[in-house]
């Protein structure tokens, strides 16, 4: 695959994003190839493409796949895999908060739990175990509301998201136009 340099800034940015976000800079300019590619790759043209070792395309595509964000499929004729990304933007973004839901946000929530049990046992002071358990109360609301959202169909999540801030008119206590 020749990479114009759109395509080359488009890979190189997701890559830095990636690092920020968490997750190995060459496993984000792997993602973000096949995200661009219009046809499957295989692990050799994906090496090649972007000058990355195999071991490093192999242990990338292993963990993409863990994530759900890309799939391995067979070609008649052909023994190599050959990977795709998710192609629907919502489905993509949909599996990245769901993985980072449950690598980082449900731990989190399993922890304060288990702090919260903890305070009440110990001499923590009233007001730090009050802080402590306000931020468990938010982080179960934001966790039951994204649940719940999660489970509605996609036509209400294109609602919700056109709707926007536009939301707030229907509710109590808007603030004033």
């Amino acid at each position: 695959m020749r990479l114009t340099p759109a395509m080359q800034n488009f890979i190189l940015h997701w890559g830095e994003m990636g690092s920020k976000w968490g997750v190995n800079r060459s496993v984000a300019q792997i993602h973000a190839l096949l995200h661009i590619s219009t046809d499957p790759m295989t692990a050799d043209e994906i090496c090649e493409t972007l000058n990355l070792a195999r071991s490093n395309v192999s242990n990338g595509l292993k963990e993409l796949q863990s994530q759900g964000l890309v799939k391995a499929s067979r070609q008649l004729g052909d023994r190599r895999d050959h990977f795709t990304s998710i192609r629907d933007m919502f489905d993509l973004v949909d599996a990245v908060i769901k993985t980072r839901r449950e690598r980082e946000f449900a731990p989190t929530l399993r922890a304060l739990e288990e702090v919260m049990k903890e305070a009440e046992g110990d001499d923590t002071p009233k007001r730090t175990k009050d802080r402590m358990g306000e931020t468990l109360r938010v982080m179960r609301m934001f966790d039951e509301w994204y649940v719940d959202f999660s489970r509605l169909p996609r036509s209400v999540h294109l609602a919700v998201l056109k709707l926007g801030a536009k939301v707030a008119r229907f509710l109590p206590g808007k603030p004033a136009d």
